[in-house]
């Protein structure tokens, strides 16, 4: 990557209920829990960690419902991010309710609503004018009309020699789309950041296969492979073989929710700055280890 130039994330901004319990849900009765209802969504969380990591320029192309429309914008500004929102009249802004037990793991309850309802008509060519980098969220290619829109920002960028990364997004819904349909929509991309379970799955290897068979393989397809790994770090692969492993920065773990989207906009930060791919997975790590203190997957 070059060290000058905007930043451009294409992806999902969605309102984020997190509840944090303490005890095991009790079914068909409470459960004592701390709710928040913050701003979100995977590609608006990893724009909003590249600016709070980095020196670049940070713009945001994603859909959101007109009720909610203002707050977003408001929260990604303060950020630092430059949005640029797409504003749906038949959709509400996509709603993800993340219950967080007390080891910090969480699970989702995901309502798309208007993230995935970007189109082709949304994208415009100047919004990689001045961009370094394109960052698209796996999200996108997880539904038709957004899919469109990723293979088009995808290629604009190729045409312009504009760098791609990509992060897969969702083990669930990689299984729906297919892992090989996923290879094939993302070819041209230059990174790849999948956690341990999404590298397994695209590289079409068992669950308890080791991640860096994954990792290696999956390099053979993209040119540069970061394997996130929660508490283990980060694995860093290129041409077929691993050739960096990364130790997690210590954290106490509070919310889990974000922190890969922490670590890809810390990564990117790092690369737009000049860093080489391992130092830039340990700026990585170091923006996971502070998503994970605090709720919610903004900083």
């Amino acid at each position: 990557m070059t060290a000058a130039g905007a930043l451009l994330v294409v992806g999902d901004v969605v309102t984020d209920v997190v509840a944090v319990h303490q005890e095991p849900l009790a079914p068909a009765t409470d459960t004592p829990a701390r709710i928040r209802t913050l701003p979100g969504g995977a590609g608006a969380n990893a724009a909003c960690w590249a600016a709070r990591t980095g020196t670049a320029e940070v713009r945001l192309l994603a859909r959101v419902g007109t009720g909610s429309a203002q707050w977003h914008e408001q929260a990604l500004a303060a950020a630092g991010v430059q949005p640029r929102l797409v504003l749906d009249a038949q959709e509400p802004t996509g709603t993800v309710v993340a219950l967080v037990g007390r080891d910090a793991e969480r699970t989702f309850l995901t309502d798309s609503g208007a993230a995935l309802r970007l189109s082709p008509a949304d994208w415009a060519p100047e919004l990689l004018d001045g961009a370094a980098h394109l960052h698209l969220s796996g999200y996108l290619f997880f539904a038709d009309s957004s899919r469109e829109l990723a293979l088009l920002a995808l290629r604009a960028a190729r045409a312009r020699g504009v760098p791609v990364s990509v992060d897969p997004a969702s083990a669930g819904f990689l299984r729906v789309l297919g892992p090989r349909r996923f290879l094939d929509c993302v070819a041209g991309a230059e990174v790849l950041l999948p956690n341990e379970e999404e590298a397994r799955l695209l590289a079409g290897l068992p669950e308890r296969a080791g991640v860096r068979r994954a990792a290696a393989e999956l390099s053979l397809r993209v040119p540069l492979v970061v394997v996130t790994r929660g508490a283990a770090g980060a694995l860093v692969a290129e041409a077929g073989g691993v050739t960096a492993e990364v130790a997690a920065e210590p954290a106490v773990a509070v919310d889990s929710t974000g922190a890969g989207d922490a670590f890809t906009g810390g990564f990117l930060a790092a690369r737009l700055a000049g860093a080489a791919p391992a130092a830039a997975a340990r700026a990585g790590c170091r923006a996971a280890a502070s998503a994970v203190a605090r709720l919610g997957g903004r900083p």
